[in-house]
């Protein structure tokens, strides 16, 4: 009997370091709050680039949408990077299952929709992972 106790200390105690260390990821410390701070156009550029693409597939509409304009934008340290992004989008002349087009110009006629989103999303822009935390959109 105490042979098989032995043998289950090593597995125990990886899986209650394993329980320690999630909840310290889980419960992620914030260091200052936001800031507007100017962000790397690059890793703004992939994170609103993630958004439309959560939006797009999340979204029943037949058009995809694109953003038309960044309106805000504040970022926050943790153990990533939380941005707080407020955008415009636009629907596009271009539909969901079509092929991708390079480019898609935004609906002018009587289709034409947009729509004012703001937006909680974490990132670790090193290790390309994304999550949308809280999205919120209103048409104009």
């Amino acid at each position: 009997m105490e042979m098989k106790a032995r043998g289950l200390r090593l597995p125990l105690l990886l899986l209650l370091v394993t329980v320690v260390v999630m909840a310290k990821v889980n419960h992620i410390q914030r260091w200052g709050g936001f800031k507007e701070k100017a962000t790397s156009k690059k890793n703004i550029n992939s994170t609103l680039h993630f958004f439309i693409q959560s939006y797009n597939n999340a979204s029943n509409d037949t058009y995809l949408f694109k953003v038309q304009k960044l309106i805000q934008s504040q970022m926050q340290l943790t153990t990533g990077v939380e941005y707080l992004v407020t955008v415009k989008i636009g629907r596009t002349k271009c539909k969901k299952n079509e092929t991708k087009k390079a480019t898609c110009p935004l609906q002018s006629n009587t289709l034409k929709k947009s729509l004012i989103c703001s937006s909680l999303i974490y990132s670790v822009p090193w290790m390309d992972c994304y999550h949308l935390w809280n999205n919120s959109c209103q048409e104009i």
